[in-house]
């Protein structure tokens, strides 16, 4: 396998930047008949159906000294700001929900720098701050945000944010003996039970009375086997070749997709989104140069 090849590295995080950019609208459409609670269950709970197999294979992996870290990638890198995030997708738009979202690498580094001791390069520094630059450009150009409008709903986001940098730092410093697949299957292991368990504690039946709601299902489906999955394993593996800033660096590409998807919905792209496009990526080749 290419893992350890920069191109590969960068092909993956395109490929996470695309699905992960995708999952807005997912979510957006699964809001309208289930709860916003109901939403985010039902991603981690077919997540976890999907992993299923993998994570029998590989209890023989499952190891006392591993659970700890095991448990913060399954509850607090996904189950936990699953909820953050459909909640917050219900009060706030998805243009301020990206914004905030790419507060992800900053959070890494510095949780990085405070509670592992992460050796980090200037380099990796300026490229941090280029693609942040580049992607609130994106994010905000054309747009007329109303800041003053940011409610207590942006705060889940910005939570959600600081849980994703404890987590990739803590595969990256305690889980790198295992795979990407062994990471994401053992985490999923223990969230699926929890996800089951609320689940059964909602109301379907306004769910149910909604006469469109097998549609809105399978996007919610699509957002649990494809983007929470699928990129979990990937994002994983990611951690474990590459720097944990790096991987946290899709945030910033995954506005990219975002304005990309506008435009397919027939949205104009100006030289200013280009312009912050290419920065943005500058920012994302310069956190993963080497020397």
């Amino acid at each position: 396998m290419h893992w350890n090849k920069p191109w590969f590295q960068f092909l993956i995080l395109l490929l996470l930047a695309f699905i992960w950019g995708s999952s807005f609208i997912l979510m957006k459409i699964g809001l309208k008949s289930f709860s916003s609670e109901q939403a985010a269950g039902i991603r981690i709970l077919l997540a976890s159906l999907v992993l299923l197999p993998y994570s029998i294979k590989n209890l023989k992996f499952l190891k006392k000294k591993d659970l700890k870290s095991l448990l913060i990638a399954g509850f607090i890198g996904s189950f936990i700001p699953a909820f953050l995030f459909t909640k917050a997708q219900t009060q706030i738009d998805s243009a301020l929900a990206g914004m905030l979202n790419s507060l992800t690498p900053i959070f890494t580094l510095a949780i990085g720098i405070l509670l592992h001791k992460t050796k980090f390069k200037w380099l990796q520094v300026t490229g941090l701050v280029i693609g942040l630059i580049g992607a609130l450009g994106l994010i905000t150009s054309g747009k007329d945000l109303a800041l003053g409008n940011v409610n207590s709903y942006a705060l889940l986001i910005v939570l959600a944010t600081v849980f994703y940098g404890i987590n990739i730092n803590e595969i990256k410093s305690k889980l790198s003996h295992l795979t990407g697949i062994q990471i994401t299957s053992l985490s999923f292991f223990f969230t699926g039970p929890a996800a089951l368990i609320y689940l059964a504690t909602t109301d379907f039946e306004p769910v149910l009375q909604s006469p469109n709601w097998p549609i809105h299902f399978l996007a919610l489906a699509a957002l649990g086997i494809i983007g929470t999955a699928l990129a979990m394993l990937l994002m994983n593996s990611l951690i474990r070749y590459s720097s944990a800033i790096y991987a946290s660096s899709v945030t910033y590409i995954i506005p990219v997709f975002a304005i990309l998807w506008g435009v397919l919905d027939g949205e104009n792209i100006t030289v200013l989104h280009l312009t912050c496009m290419a920065i943005i990526l500058l920012g994302v080749y310069l956190t993963n140069k080497k020397r």
